[in-house]
């Protein structure tokens, strides 16, 4: 293995992110308000000596759902979405064929935290469309070797159907791996059972997850060893498939024992690969020995898009030299899937003065989209051949009610309905929303305009779409590929403001899909601009509703002429501009909604605070009844104001260096749950004295 490989899963400590949106424990003690981390552990053993700072050395096999205080933090609250396959978006993305994994390290083994940090600078991971399984990539000799994904991340890829592997990373002796890890992992029991086996299914269980990666490097066994880590592993198998979860292997330790990475699949790990549900192909493949893998995993009956082959991107994204003819060739079919390794360096190459959102998002674009950033004109001469180019997207958005605030999971600002409430930098991936799979794709006969999120301006979150250019031509942004069922109660709600120039905005419909891949829906246009007039707001185009709070405009558009007398499907949303009287124009669209009526969800209960030190307090509560996207966590401060605090997904949250306002003699904080159209419960109230 190369040693640039390694770089993240090296250090012993390395420095803490300060967490901004965490939370729980037991019962209020002195001391005890720490912040809330991703939980990682050893099979069994520990190294010798002491832990460094801000390292916490724990073993796997006393680890126990009821005694572990942070829990309420790292478990998942959104359960994995169904997705479907929209008709494509160009003529060489297909479905049923080559599926994409990512490796990725969101950050360091210890001390990475359970529900964001307060900064921007992240990798904000949002093209999921094109992901079929992450694994939460990461584990040293130094800190701990089996990492929990934390819980900002699964309910992100949750939402967008994409599950997510824990990993289990047992190092080459070259980097601290001690064979010893690896005897504990497979250790039998009196039974003859493989009780560290039943152990991960219960941590991924009781966290929410989707199963675990298993990656053992530790050279020095033999052949008892492997036949160990064999029946461990279709032990894990067995047990997993029977929670939900899954498994996939390493091309790392073969059949004997010993460490060797094959590049292939062959007889020195067939066995591994049959035992599990899927297997990724050491980086050491070669155009013909995964052609020969393929071969062998359809003649076992496996199928060959099982395998991942290994694409090594960590040190130059998407300026890597792939040979993607050997993976996924544009005239035949495609030869097995693709394993992305480490494709977090859309964010890592950046320099540090050039890491804002813009910055990493226009680089993430590149690197999941290609050179011409709209996947429905894929570049022909680009080198980097983009998961775009190969690989359908996929979509969740099936069911009502549906709202997006094109929230990407961190910003500079937290707004809500156009107000700046906190202007602390912060990341949370849990909150980010459902997110347009393909982007950009403009359908213009004119110019093409800039198309990106935008930090500088939110209707809710930390950011909106923003339009920018000269409109010479009507322009057509696809939005969201979708299956929403629509009835004659059936509304749509779009949220937009034009700060430069003056565009007509109309609703972008669709019922039926598309001619053909690359085909533009089928689109029905619905005027949306309001005009003078109407009692309580604006009046648009005729039944709509238009509103005007903090210089956004929402209007309601009825969905009735669609539906006509009986349901449809609702299969694509867009929206189309026209510029009124020429010049550049600048357009955000902050929200979109669709919905039959609207329910208000109702509030927390049993808000507490769980430990407390000084200005630092652990926040619990009982989750609202019915369906809730987040909770948020207001202070209600002496003279009657609200300071928004964060939001989570989960049912507690972390405070640092709180203090006593002038005058006040206790904290009194508000936890709200918030629906999916956005709209808040009353408040749970939690008093702290101080």
């Amino acid at each position: 293995m190369k040693p640039t490989r390694r770089t993240v899963l090296l250090a012993a400590g390395a420095a803490a992110l300060t967490p901004a949106l965490p939370a729980a424990a037991a019962t209020p003690r002195a001391g005890a308000a720490t912040p809330p981390y991703a939980a990682y552990w050893y099979p069994d053993s520990l190294p010798a000596g002491s832990p460094g700072p801000g390292i916490t050395w724990r073993s796997l096999k006393a680890w126990r759902a009821a005694d572990d205080p942070d829990l309420a933090f790292n478990a998942a609250s959104v359960p994995l979405a169904p997705r479907f396959t929209p008709t494509p978006a160009n003529t060489t993305a297909r479905s049923g064929q080559a599926r994409v994994q990512a490796l990725v390290s969101f950050g360091p083994t210890s001390a990475n935290p359970s529900q964001g940090s307060a900064t921007a600078d992240s990798y904000a991971l949002t093209h999921w469309a094109y992901v079929d399984e992450l694994v939460f990539w990461g584990g040293s000799s130094g800190e701990g070797l089996i990492l929990a994904p934390n819980a900002p991340v699964v309910d992100a890829a949750h939402r967008h159907g994409v599950p997510v592997l824990g990993n289990i990373f047992l190092p080459p002796t070259a980097y601290g791996g001690q064979l010893q890890w690896t005897r504990d992992l497979v250790r039998k029991d009196a039974s003859g059972h493989y009780p560290l086996a039943a152990q991960l299914v219960a941590v991924a269980a009781a966290y929410g997850f989707d199963g675990w990666f298993v990656n053992a490097e530790t050279g020095g066994g033999n052949t008892a060893l492997g036949t160990a880590m064999l029946g461990f592993v279709q032990e894990l198998k067995s047990l997993a498939a029977a929670r939900g979860q899954r498994v996939t292997w390493y091309d790392a330790m073969t059949v004997n024992g010993t460490v060797s990475w094959q590049g292939a699949l062959n007889s020195q790990n067939q066995a591994f690969f049959q035992a599990a549900d899927d297997m990724f192909v050491d980086f050491r493949w070669s155009a013909s020995t995964l052609a020969a893998s393929g071969t062998k995993a359809d003649q076992l009956g496996r199928g060959r898009y099982q395998l991942w082959a290994g694409v090594d991107v960590e040190s130059n994204g998407s300026d890597s030299s792939v040979n993607w003819d050997a993976i996924v060739p544009s005239g035949k079919p495609h030869i097995a899937s693709i394993g992305l390794y480490r494709p977090e360096w859309t964010r890592n190459h950046l320099p540090a003065d050039q890491r804002a959102p813009a910055d990493f998002h226009a680089a993430d674009d590149r690197f999941w989209t290609g050179r011409s950033l709209d996947p429905s004109r894929p570049d022909a001469g680009d080198p980097w051949r983009a998961p775009a180019v190969s690989v359908a997207d996929r979509s969740t958005v099936s069911a009502l009610p549906f709202a997006s605030v094109f929230n990407t999971g961190h910003g500079l600002r937290w707004y809500e309905e156009g107000a700046v409430v906190s202007d602390v930098p912060w990341n949370h991936l849990g909150v980010q929303d459902r997110l347009p799979s393909r982007r950009w794709v403009v359908r213009t006969a004119g110019e093409r305009p800039t198309v990106a999120f935008d930090f500088a301006d939110a209707w809710r979150g930390g950011s909106s779409v923003l339009v920018d250019g000269a409109l010479g031509q009507p322009v057509v942004l696809d939005l969201y590929a979708t299956r929403l069922p629509i009835g004659v109660n059936s509304v749509a709600e779009l949220t937009f403001r034009t700060d430069a120039g003056a565009v007509n905005a109309e609703l972008a419909v669709a019922t039926a899909e598309p001619a053909g891949a690359g085909a533009a829906p089928p689109y029905t246009y619905l005027p949306v601009n309001p005009v003078p007039g109407g009692v309580g707001g604006k009046r648009g185009a005729p039944g709509v509703r238009v509103q005007s709070v903090n210089g956004w405009q929402t209007a309601t558009i009825p969905l009735t002429g669609l539906s006509g007398t009986g349901p449809h499907t609702l299969r694509a949303l867009g929206v189309r501009l026209t510029a009124v009287g020429g010049g550049p124009v600048r357009w955000r669209l902050g929200g979109l909604a669709v919905h039959d009526a609207v329910t208000t969800p109702a509030a927390p209960t049993g808000a507490r605070v769980t430990a407390a030190s000084g200005g630092d307090l652990r926040l619990a509560w009982t989750a609202a009844p019915g369906p809730v996207r987040h909770y948020t966590v207001h202070r209600r401060l002496p003279d009657g104001t609200r300071r928004f605090l964060g939001a989570t997904g989960q049912r507690a949250w972390f405070l640092t260096g709180q203090h006593a306002e002038q005058g006040e003699t206790a904290a009194r904080f508000e936890v709200r749950a918030v629906g999916e159209l956005y709209n808040a419960s009353t408040a749970a109230t939690i008093t702290h004295p101080w």
